[in-house]
């Protein structure tokens, strides 16, 4: 009689990851238990090897540097476990930033997968990996857009003169109203002094050293030196 060989499919070992935010510790106990029920109910269905649930109790979702959370990737990328189970997509981040940058570090390749019940997201097949490149653009742009809008600002502030950092740049001081740029005299003659030596092609060492004869420092007052 002949022997007929079995194929063992391997099942997608999941860590499962519930929280519940600050504002909603009078529900802590039932929110946890419906997560748990949810994520236990879903790895039977779709036939996952549920391994851990780990719990966030009482935290917020605005940073992804929350102890469980931390916990659960660590397992990922040790390879304990090759996806990550939520609920609900906004149990995991509310921010879409925080979406992208989990997206870009850790479920952008195909080995490691993302699951959401409610979301209906399951990036091991096409339409969950569309559903979260269609999110992380969407993240992708809020961040272009939140730069965009930074440097307009910057360069009117500039427009403006007024200081764009914490210090002054060189040549410059922030007025009493400590906002204001003003011309610092003494620095911008050594600026000029600098630009002129390099106009007759000195090194930076002799420049260092004319600079020193005439009787310039540092902003600090010390002595000149080069980087």
């Amino acid at each position: 009689m002949a022997r007929t060989s079995k194929t063992t499919v391997e099942r997608t070992k999941a860590v499962g990851y519930i929280r519940v935010s600050s504002d909603k510790q009078a529900d802590h106990v039932v929110s946890l238990e419906a997560q748990h029920a949810k994520l236990t109910a879903y790895a039977q269905l779709y036939d996952l090897e549920l391994g851990e649930v780990i719990v966030d109790a009482g935290v917020s979702a605005k940073t992804l540097d929350r102890a469980g959370l931390q916990r659960a990737l660590s397992l990922l990328r040790k390879g304990q476990a090759s996806a990550l189970l939520v609920a609900k997509l906004d149990r995991l981040t509310r921010s879409v930033k925080d979406l992208g940058t989990s997206v870009d570090e850790y479920f952008s390749s195909d080995k490691i997968t993302l699951l959401s019940v409610a979301d209906n997201i399951d990036t091991r097949t096409a339409a969950g990996r569309l559903v979260l490149n269609v999110l992380s653009s969407v993240a992708q742009w809020e961040r272009e857009t939140i730069g965009e809008r930074t440097a307009e600002a910057l360069a009117h502030k500039r427009e403006q003169g007024q200081r764009t950092s914490l210090y002054a740049p060189y040549g410059f001081r922030i007025a009493a109203d400590g906002k204001t740029l003003v011309i610092d005299g003494s620095e911008q003659a050594l600026l000029r002094a600098i630009k002129e030596a390099r106009s007759r092609g000195l090194s930076q060492r002799a420049i260092v050293a004319a600079l020193e004869r005439q009787g310039f420092t540092t902003r600090k007052g010390t002595a000149l030196s080069l980087m």
